[in-house]
């Protein structure tokens, strides 16, 4: 049993790259949490793809025991969480079951826009913030530059902040002793009925679902039976510990503590994040406010290039979605490319990490179709639909109007490229909403529409800025605008993978880059081929690939000409026909370069 005063339980939140996980790292190797021999990079980061890319996905905890210098043992329990704009949704949820965050800066970048993001979740969450800053043993590390600007951009005290560098372990001892005095001790009544909070879940192949709680009142023992509020099932407890990164079994979690607990429950999706936990007989009255769900932002198609993986496809999308319950599937159809399934993300680089994981841990090749977002149809007779899917459009004759996504954008920018970063907002319809200095940095705030960002705008945004601009967006409601479905035709066929939608004045722009494109990645056939962009019946843009020519007349030498004339007719014919039963193969390659735009 722990005595509450005696544990602290926090976060670590930062813009990606500015070292959460090699602090984390660090911290669990001064306290002697991991023998010398265990120890390795990106402690807490379980997944390949996240030592790979060198970010985090899923928000991981660690309980640790550390000796502080008044001669007590303190219980730290830290919750790693990712820093990118993506999985925003893992913070907030990380956020609430901790009462302090250490706020990571990068003393040698300074403050960008997911810190803004997360430490406006963190004072959201009530949470007392200690400052780090980061990377001190760089020579362009610049502390009292840094310090002023989290006090200007931020708002919050930076001067006791702690200078560390987590590569090197300087300061460590500091974050230790500043955790322990500046942090507040969680609150809770070991008396009280059992309420907890469910934090996160997952699947494990032998046992069943483990819950990530954090109790807040009350004690959990092994054996007892939990019902959950939300779903109102009960379970017995198999089977209770903490993560000293390693699952470590314990007898009881008693209020203030973060641990888990598996109760033989056979699906994830039995178990609602945010949602409470308490004792099947005598539980508490009233349940814990819980989350918002995840809204999926973008949506596209993934199909197994070869059909006959479509089972398998099936089962790894059912497999990977036991462990993220964030993206959501459907089934779904395609003329041009068979059976797949239609999944919404939360941003592009999730869906990245979904289709990387499907390919490498379960072997699939897989199309991905063009990414594309919801869009609110007003149909005339008064309804609403929403359209995943380009291919679905209803007919114009019965929608009375469009209305897209739009998302707040921040981007933080040195000053020199803030002409750039503007002309790119306004080329992508952007309206400007704010604009501020940050030091010799400006803020930038643009209203602009989710479906101009999807495609390539953090790419663009980048090159622009030499890779200086930081970006961050959330979601900022539905607006009307000109909205139309344009269809791309190879050889007279609609290629439903390729349908998007587009503003009416930059269709055509639109379509003539795409068809020119296709032209350059479809290989040549022994006909001529049409790629045409449409809207409705209209051909807005036209390009024809030739056909390869093979030489009949080769064989005749002198003679009538009618005998060559006869010959190149016949070729002529065969090549109608096969235009007119031919099949174009359209190469996977061919799919991802066309979406891909260059302005």
């Amino acid at each position: 049993m722990t005595d509450i005063s005696k544990i602290r339980n926090f976060s670590i939140v930062a813009h990606i790259d500015h070292g959460k996980s090699t602090l984390a790292d660090r911290l669990i190797q001064s306290t002697g949490t991991v023998a010398a021999r265990d120890m390795k990079e990106q402690m807490l980061d379980s997944m390949d793809i996240e030592r790979e890319r060198g970010i985090t996905i899923k928000a991981n905890s660690v309980r640790i025991d550390y000796k502080a210098k008044d001669g007590e043992t303190y219980v730290l329990n830290l919750i790693d969480t990712p820093g990118h704009v993506d999985f925003a949704y893992e913070v907030s949820r990380s956020m609430r079951a901790v009462e302090g965050s250490l706020l990571v800066v990068d003393s040698t970048q300074g403050v960008e826009a997911q810190t803004l993001a997360n430490v406006y979740q963190a004072i959201d969450a009530n949470h007392e913030i200690v400052p780090v800053l980061n990377k001190i043993d760089l020579p362009a590390s610049e502390p009292e530059k840094v310090c002023d600007q989290i006090e200007d951009v931020i708002g919050i005290d930076a001067s006791g902040a702690i200078l560390v560098s987590a590569k090197t372990g300087v300061g460590i001892p500091e974050v230790l002793e500043a955790i322990v005095t500046r942090l507040p001790a969680p609150k809770g009544d070991r008396n009280a009925p059992l309420k907890a909070m469910l934090v996160d879940s997952w699947y494990d192949a032998y046992l069943g679902v483990v819950v990530l709680i954090r109790v807040i009142d009350g004690v959990l023992k092994k054996g007892e039976r939990i019902r959950m509020i939300a779903t109102n099932a009960v379970y017995p407890v198999d089977r209770i510990g903490v993560f000293r990164p390693q699952m470590t079994v314990i007898d009881e979690l008693g209020p203030g503590e973060i641990g888990f607990l598996t109760a033989s429950i056979k699906q994830v999706a039995d178990t609602a994040v945010g949602d409470t936990i308490t004792h099947e007989k005598k539980g508490c009255e009233k349940a814990l406010p819980g989350f918002k769900p995840s809204q999926p932002v973008v949506f596209c198609g993934l199909f197994p290039v070869d059909n006959a993986e479509f089972e398998d496809l099936r089962d790894a999308i059912s497999k990977l979605s036991l462990n993220d319950a964030s993206f959501s599937t459907e089934m779904e159809t395609s003329a041009a490319l068979g059976f797949g399934f239609r999944c919404g993300f939360l941003g592009l680089l999730h869906m990245e990490v979904i289709r990387d994981r499907l390919e490498r841990e379960y072997d699939i090749d897989l199309i991905t179709t063009a990414p594309s977002v919801v869009y609110h149809i007003h149909m005339r007779d008064g309804t609403v639909k929403e359209l995943h899917n380009p291919a679905d459009m209803p007919d114009l004759t019965f929608v009375d109007h469009i209305e897209e996504p739009r998302i707040k954008a921040t981007i933080l920018v040195p000053d020199e490229y803030l002409g750039d970063v503007l002309k790119l907002c306004q080329d992508r319809r952007g309206i400007q909403m704010d604009l501020t200095y940050a030091g010799s940095r400006a803020m930038v705030v643009y209203d602009l529409p989710l479906n101009e960002v999807v495609f390539d705008f953090y790419d663009r945004l980048k090159s622009v800025t030499k890779g200086y601009a930081s970006f961050d967006y959330q979601m900022y409601g539905y607006r009307e605008d000109f909205l139309v479905k344009m269809q791309i035709l190879v050889n007279d066929e609609p290629v439903d993978a390729l349908s998007t939608m587009v503003h009416r004045d930059r269709a055509e722009n639109r379509g003539r880059q795409m068809v020119e494109k296709l032209k350059e990645l479809i290989p040549q056939h022994m006909f001529k081929i049409p790629i045409q962009a449409a809207i409705g019946g209209r051909i807005i843009a036209r390009e024809t690939l030739s056909a390869l020519r093979k030489d009949v007349t080769a064989k005749c030498y002198g003679g009538d000409v009618s005998r060559k004339r006869k010959l190149l007719d016949k070729q002529k014919a065969g090549k109608k026909k096969m235009r007119q039963f031919g099949k174009v193969e359209i190469p996977q390659q061919a799919f991802i370069s066309a979406l891909k735009m260059d302005d």
